[in-house]
């Protein structure tokens, strides 16, 4: 891995989310630059959650969607989510499984690499759920594909709604300055929400100054979407980890050099 050499990184994640990944560039001699194109915020539905929360006992499997899910799900419940006894609790990826183990919740599963639905739906505790009931635990709007292919193999599949996505009140000057400067290196994008809002928070006369910089997204999916958008240099980091974005933001870096 070598430096950044005071490349600037576009981070794009919400601001509670960013810090790690901030870090991590600076310390390879890079400029993070922090514009958060999306933020979450608690859903209105507090007693809605409370109910279900205190009724787990009705589910075969909890299914956590994100580290959001698990605590928005704690903090809309004051702090704590019944212990379940004969239930099964999944995790999709290492932050979330990682949130529950600080709230004292042991993780049944854990999908492999990349930590995502897809990766879950391919374990086996997943293909056998004919008549089980599960509840997942994620953020309004999230992809149904999970839910669906569950209901397919005949799971009775329910949401619980924890918190919303919305986006952020962000002064975007200081993007502006360096994307007419051409002083900007590197966006990274965690979503591709996180992509779509990128573009509605600056005006479409910088759109085409941002399509031409290295991109690096977590999935082929974001990276699908982002060439419809317009985006011309696209690469995907091998997980959504912090440290794998950073590696292919040395390889885009190189490749600027």
């Amino acid at each position: 891995m070598t430096g950044l050499n005071g490349a600037r990184v576009l981070v794009t994640r919400p601001a509670h989310q960013a810090e790690n990944l901030c870090r991590l560039i600076e310390e390879q001699g890079g400029v993070a630059v922090r514009f958060p194109t999306l933020a979450i915020a608690e859903c209105d539905n507090r007693l809605a959650i409370q109910k279900t929360l205190s009724g787990l006992d009705l589910f075969h499997w909890l299914i956590f969607i994100s580290s959001n899910a698990v605590n928005f799900a704690l903090k809309a419940n004051d702090g704590k989510i019944p212990q379940l006894k004969a239930r099964h609790i999944a995790a999709i990826g290492k932050a979330t499984a990682n949130a529950l183990a600080i709230a004292g919740i042991p993780v049944d599963l854990i999908p492999e690499q990349p930590y995502n639905s897809e990766a879950l739906l391919a374990a086996p505790a997943m293909q056998a759920v004919q008549g089980k009931r599960i509840l997942i635990v994620r953020g309004e709007g999230g992809r149904d594909e999970l839910a669906d292919t569950l209901r397919e193999r005949g799971a009775d599949v329910q949401y619980l709604n924890v918190y919303k996505r919305i986006i952020p009140s962000t002064n975007n000057a200081h993007v502006i300055a360096l994307l007419e400067q051409h002083q900007l290196d590197v966006i990274t994008a965690t979503s591709g929400e996180v992509l779509q809002n990128l573009l509605i928070m600056l005006d479409v006369a910088h759109h085409q100054p941002l399509f031409s910089l290295p991109l690096i997204v977590v999935s082929d999916r974001i990276k699908q979407l982002a060439t419809e958008l317009g985006f011309k240099r696209i690469a995907v980091a091998d997980s959504p980890s912090d440290e794998a974005i950073l590696e292919t933001v040395n390889q885009s870096n190189r490749g600027i050099a």
